[in-house]
């Protein structure tokens, strides 16, 4: 069972984390994607469980019960969560995943942290904004179009524009998760959002609009900014998964991430999608464990 805790971060700022799968397990540290906080989904858990992986996951700051930063950072701070969070648990060594948004965020850990991070997976996850040759918008839907060409006007601009489109779709109940998504569902990932998938979906997007814009805001602009790290610095095992049938993060972003990050181990497929993907929970996190040497 998943335990939802609070634990001291940096700054005297307040970290709410989510605990769970086998508890004298290897740690797996899951970044979330871009709108989302920590919320239990007993699919991941349970997979997590017979795998042998404890489980842990982070609402980052301004989203669920974690205390927002004084200003917008970029992807490469959330390592400082991170760390805390590990350490507070008494994990050392770890692998980690990252889906979407929360993409960067495990590449992060790889690069920052080689002597723990023994291996990352980013599912369905975002490119760089300003990678070379990546026509970053290319394939997107529409609603991502607007909203983050709001992002690269700033905080100023972004804030409202949040409030106002997506605080709204924040507060959907399961029943309305999917018609609140937009274009931004395939007809792929549609199939995925059964009742169980739906109300994690509905509770994750609920916890993540908790403190009004600021968590959306500061994800957003972080998307549009540069990532703080290098790709080239990743020196330990690292998988690419995504799906052509994904209008959140296109294809193209996989395609330009599996030829950008050393020796990565490319995993694209023509017939999934951004949210069908996370069906593959058993086989992604076996191949996890597999590059890691776990």
């Amino acid at each position: 069972m998943s335990d939802l805790l609070n634990v001291p971060g940096p700054d005297g700022r307040t970290i709410e984390i989510l605990v769970g799968g086998d508890p004298d397990g290897f740690g797996l540290l899951f970044h979330g994607g871009s709108p989302s906080a920590a919320a239990a989904y007993p699919p991941f858990d349970a997979t997590a469980r017979a795998l042998g992986l404890r489980f842990v996951t982070i609402s980052r700051p301004g989203y669920g019960g974690s205390t927002p930063r004084p200003a917008p950072g970029r992807y490469v701070d959330d390592v400082v969560e991170s760390v805390a969070v590990l350490d507070h648990l008494g994990i050392d060594e770890f692998v980690t995943l990252g889906w979407s948004g929360g993409g960067p965020r495990a590449l992060a850990c790889a690069a920052l942290l080689p002597d723990r991070c023994r291996a990352a997976t980013s599912l369905a996850g975002v490119a760089p904004f300003h990678g070379e040759g990546l026509d970053w918008f290319a394939g997107m839907a529409e609603e991502n179009h607007e909203e983050y060409h709001a992002a690269e006007q700033g905080p100023e601009v972004y804030g409202p524009f949040v409030e106002e489109h997506m605080l709204p779709m924040l507060a959907a109940s399961p029943d309305e998760v999917a018609e609140a998504m937009g274009g931004l569902v395939t007809p792929v990932d549609k199939a995925m959002v059964t009742d169980e998938f739906a109300d994690w979906m509905s509770r994750t997007f609920n916890a993540a609009g908790a403190q009004g814009a600021v968590g959306v805001r500061d994800d957003g602009i972080a998307a549009v900014s540069p990532w703080g790290f290098e790709l080239a610095d990743i020196r330990v095992p690292v998988a690419i998964w995504q799906g052509r049938q994904d209008a959140m993060v296109p294809y193209e972003h996989g395609e330009w991430l599996a030829a950008h990050v050393p020796g990565a181990r490319a995993h694209l497929f023509e017939d999934e999608g951004h949210l069908s993907l996370v069906g593959r929970l058993e086989e992604i996190l076996t191949d996890l464990k597999a590059i890691a040497g776990v």
